[in-house]
């Protein structure tokens, strides 16, 4: 018997239905999570595969490529997760009518295939209550240069402006201040914040390389009184920028 597993869920106001005041929609906490060719690569060389990482990172790889390659050329794909079928969307009036990229899409079907279905009947769904949308981050100020542009300065202080933005617990695995970079990576702050705010956060950039990241804050906080049962993550809308070193300028 297949192991049962369970997604947690936020239920978030359905807003298409004004008229409706108590209508939700389930919104899957995890949904932000995604599984790439190198973090599989990885689970099989976990399950004692013989095969090195690089190996079976580089079959996932061309796998990927026959894939796109066999659905630009109208096939459909199936596999043990999903069927992948091509589609044009958008109407043709009468047998003569040209496709019109501004009336028509290209797209996919994506059904999960008999194994998938199989699984999703073993998955249970946990509800986590109502999400609290009022958490943002609103406003990066770099303290060195006094910007609010998105460029920021490592080894040097930041002030993040927002609401229920409040590092809490300061010391519970998973949770902090952290800058992704373009391939996921993350640098978690590990000083302490010098301010820990609901509406105000004062820390340390970590020595990150030149090039754009992303923050996200991961708390459990949510008022003076009370703590979320699961962890938050509050992302900044817009890219922080480390600038490339600038040469010294020819006197």
């Amino acid at each position: 018997m297949a192991k049962k597993t369970f997604w947690k869920v936020w239920l978030r106001r359905n807003l298409l239905t004004k008229d409706v005041e108590n209508d939700f929609v389930a919104e899957v906490s995890t949904a932000g999570n995604t599984l790439r060719n190198e973090d599989i690569a990885a689970r099989i060389v976990a399950g004692r595969s013989e095969l090195r990482l690089e190996t079976i990172a580089s079959i996932l790889q061309a796998r990927d490529e026959i894939v796109r390659t066999a659905l630009a050329e109208g096939s459909a794909v199936q596999d043990g997760c999903v069927r992948l079928a091509p589609r044009v969307n958008g109407a043709w009036v009468g047998v003569n009518h040209a496709f019109n990229p501004a009336e028509h899409k290209i797209t996919l079907d994506v059904n999960p295939s008999a194994e998938m279905r199989g699984v999703l009947e073993t998955v249970g769904v946990e509800v986590l209550g109502e999400k609290d949308s009022g958490a943002f981050i609103g406003l990066i100020t770099d303290v060195t240069t006094g910007k609010t542009d998105g460029t920021i300065t490592p080894d040097e202080d930041v002030i993040v402006t927002g609401d229920k933005i409040k590092l809490l617990p300061e010391d519970e695995a998973g949770l902090g201040v952290f800058f992704v970079d373009a391939n996921g990576t993350e640098t978690r702050v590990t000083r302490k914040l010098t301010e820990n705010l609901p509406k105000k956060l004062v820390f340390r950039v970590p020595s990150l390389a030149p090039g754009s990241y992303t923050l996200k804050v991961v708390t459990r906080f949510s008022n003076a009184q009370h703590l979320l049962n699961e962890s938050r993550t509050i992302t900044y809308e817009f890219p922080l920028i480390v600038p490339s070193p600038q040469p010294p300028s020819e006197a």
